[in-house]
């Protein structure tokens, strides 16, 4: 095993029954609470969600944001949450000062796109600068999470912040200020795992921190080296014996460790090195991996036992992989775009390709990646948000079909977060707008 958590829990997990994730998250077509939805599995329930708009067709409204942003919306009731940056690497070539760096959580309302309120943090000094891959994604990638009362939003060396509906600070965490070796920025997002707040702090204290919702206070921390380069956001599963599992993919390896106190449970090794961007996927008892630098890959692990799984639980390996995206995974397929603009399909069986269509009309911007959202499924198809060209929207079949190309022509800023779907309408966010579309 590689460096990494040596303090293993004691006792044993039983038969694995099934896995189902255990997050705060309303699994009602109405909420959409954190990064890709209810469970993390970036699915809607929603049925009637426009597949054709444009500026003149299903664009309920479109609001201004304060400043740029790749991290995603999120809903709950009335109101939408999404977090930007301003006052330093917002300019087309001066940067500006990094002092003046400040980040911001946006309510806005739902029904009329109007700005309820508006928090800005001051950025906590030293950040990173603006230059390599940060200026691809800023300094706002991690989405908010929620619980219906609060809502919680991490903003990297800042800290964790919990804020209520209204706006007041209710807490604010700082979970280190360090940086990885290649200085990329935060972009983990929060997930919520009964009383806690799970926080990937990989970037600044190569740690994964639990922390009390009600208090902010750690409940526990657990560090290690191979963190460093671990950007996707945990994953949380229940084991059918009642034990739960907090999933992460590290450089080489998968973990599974216990939520309540932080000590690894079980590892495989993956053989995908370097920096591992997507989160985990998972279906049936099985998580599903993509990442990798300078080799990339995929892998499939069946979830439980303990201590070194690699022999008995890796079902199958394979280099088609997604390198900052998180596929989705419908009827025993796992579907995604990847960072050249291909969408791929792939079995969850044996991970071999059932398609990959190059998506027409998709463009890149130098030599920035085409893609880094993830696919949505909802309503039978697929919904994929590309940086420069649009969404594309392709079915949720084994056969290549694409059903509609999206776009909002006044808008030429980047489209780096993941939307979210609720209640038939779908929140799309830019660098410059938030987005309500919905079938008129």
């Amino acid at each position: 095993m590689l460096q990494t958590l040596h303090c293993f829990e004691r006792g044993t997990v039983g038969a694995l029954l099934s896995v189902m994730m255990l997050l705060a998250s309303d699994s009602r077509a109405s909420e959409w609470r954190q990064f890709r939805g209810a469970h993390s599995a970036g699915k809607s329930q929603d049925l009637k969600v426009p597949v054709h708009w444009s500026s003149d067709q299903n664009l309920e409204w479109r609001t201004a944001l304060p400043g740029p942003g790749s991290s995603s919306p999120i809903v709950t009731g009335d109101k939408i949450f999404v977090t930007c940056y301003s006052g330093y690497g917002v300019g087309d070539r001066d940067p500006g000062e990094i002092e003046n760096l400040a980040r911001h959580l946006v309510c806005v309302d739902r029904k009329t796109g109007a700005i309820r309120w508006d928090r800005k943090v001051p950025a906590r000094m030293p950040e990173d600068p603006y230059r390599g891959f940060i200026s691809e994604h800023g300094y706002a990638s991690n989405t908010p999470v929620t619980n219906g009362r609060e809502v919680f939003a991490f903003f990297g060396k800042t800290g964790v912040i919990a804020f209520d509906l209204t706006g007041r600070e209710l807490w604010r965490v700082n979970v280190g200020q360090e940086s990885s070796n290649r200085r990329w920025g935060s972009a983990a997002s929060l997930v919520l795992h009964g009383e806690n707040v799970i926080v990937n702090a990989s970037e600044e204290s190569q740690s994964i921190r639990a922390l009390k919702q009600r208090t902010g206070e750690q409940v526990w921390s657990a560090e290690a080296g191979s963190l460093e380069l671990a950007y996707g956001t945990p994953l949380s599963a229940e084991i059918g014996d009642g034990n739960d599992s907090l999933l992460i993919a590290v450089p080489n390896e998968v973990w599974g460790l216990n939520p309540i106190t932080g000590k690894l449970k079980w590892y495989a090794e993956t053989g995908l090195p370097g920096n591992i961007c997507p989160s985990l996927s998972i279906s049936d008892g099985v998580v599903y991996g993509f990442g990798g630098y300078p080799t990339q890959g995929s892998f499939a692990v069946r979830v439980g036992s303990r201590g070194d799984v690699t022999s008995s639980h890796v079902l199958w390996t394979s280099r088609v992989s997604s390198y900052v995206a998180t596929p989705v995974i419908h009827e025993d397929h796992l579907y995604w775009v990847d960072d050249r603009g291909e969408a791929v399909c792939a079995r969850t069986s044996d991970g071999a390709v059932s398609f990959r269509e190059r998506l027409p009309g998709l463009k890149r911007s130098g030599r920035q990646r085409a893609v880094y959202a993830s696919v949505i499924y909802a309503a039978r198809n697929l919904y994929a948000v590309s940086r420069f060209s649009g969404v594309f929207v392709f079915a949720a079949k084994p056969e290549f079909s694409l059903i509609a190309h999206n776009r909002l022509a006044q808008d030429n800023s980047q489209f780096n977060g993941t939307p979210a779907f609720a209640d038939g309408e779908i929140y799309l966010r830019s660098d410059k707008y938030l987005y309500s579309i919905a079938v008129k």
